[in-house]
């Protein structure tokens, strides 16, 4: 069973009307278990929008998308996904902890699990320490680090992220970078990743799905392979190989199969 599988989609908006407009034209993807796709391309192709398909957010106007083997609308409702935007989107006035607890209240699970697993995925993202905290006295980092333990805490097979990082710094976002491998290895979560950055595409991935300018098509998929990553691996040769992989195919151009002399 896959992940997610996307087949024949097309995403049209206003249908019909003056201001029709094409997002996503004839999308075919499929992403493994325990896999880490990233999405590139320029703006308004519609990364987002395709992720917001795979959530069911919105539906298609072609095509069938699955998730876990499901439909997107039965894979909602039965939570096999967790989801994490570009901001946090903590509640202000609810601790950390509780923060984390949502998902599981919503669920209809007891008092005393939804402590223990809040405060297991708490400790999975180093904030343990923090569970009785604001979200106002974290900062941006670690605020970010709460909403993908949120986004953990059902334990879902499936985690969609939309520029989760883009508005950190780069020195909090490579550490949250390695900080997402780590938990995506231990729990063997499969993860859908929105990303305008070739080198954070190229460092998170095993494949790189390049789109076209709107209507949003796949242009090329990028397979990467750099083994366990970590510090060294940002200096590698392959990591320079995949970042300039993804670029040419981002403009078109021939993509090299290995790295220039």
């Amino acid at each position: 069973m896959t992940a997610v599988a996307l087949a024949g989609v097309t995403k049209v908006f206003n249908a019909g009307r003056t201001d029709e407009v094409t997002a996503l034209a004839t999308i075919d993807l499929t992403v493994e278990n325990g896999e880490f796709v990233s999405l590139i391309g320029p703006s308004g192709c519609g990364k987002s929008t395709l992720l917001r398909l795979v959530a069911d957010l919105i539906q298609p106007t072609a095509g069938t998308v699955t998730v876990a083997g499901k439909p997107a609308k039965q894979a909602r409702i039965d939570q096999e996904y967790g989801i994490a935007f570009q901001q946090a989107g903590l509640f202000d006035w609810r601790t950390v902890q509780r923060n984390v607890e949502l998902p599981l209240e919503l669920r209809g699970s007891s008092r005393s699990e939804r402590h223990d697993r809040a405060r297991e995925m708490l400790e999975l993202v180093g904030l343990a320490d923090f569970a009785g905290h604001y979200p106002a006295q974290l900062s941006g980092g670690m605020q970010q680090r709460v909403a993908i333990a949120r986004a953990l805490a059902v334990h879902p097979p499936l985690l969609l992220m939309d520029e989760p990082f883009g508005a950190l710094d780069e020195m909090t976002r490579e550490r949250l970078q390695d900080e997402l491998l780590r938990i995506c290895a231990s729990t063997g979560t499969s993860v859908v990743f929105v990303t305008h950055s070739i080198p954070e595409a190229v460092y998170l991935s095993h494949r790189v799905v390049v789109m076209s300018a709107r209507p949003g098509r796949i242009t090329e998929i990028v397979p990467v392979d750099l083994g366990e990553r970590g510090e060294a691996t940002r200096q590698s040769p392959g990591f320079f190989t995949g970042i300039t992989k993804v670029r040419r195919a981002l403009r078109g151009g021939p993509v090299p199969a290995e790295a220039p002399a």
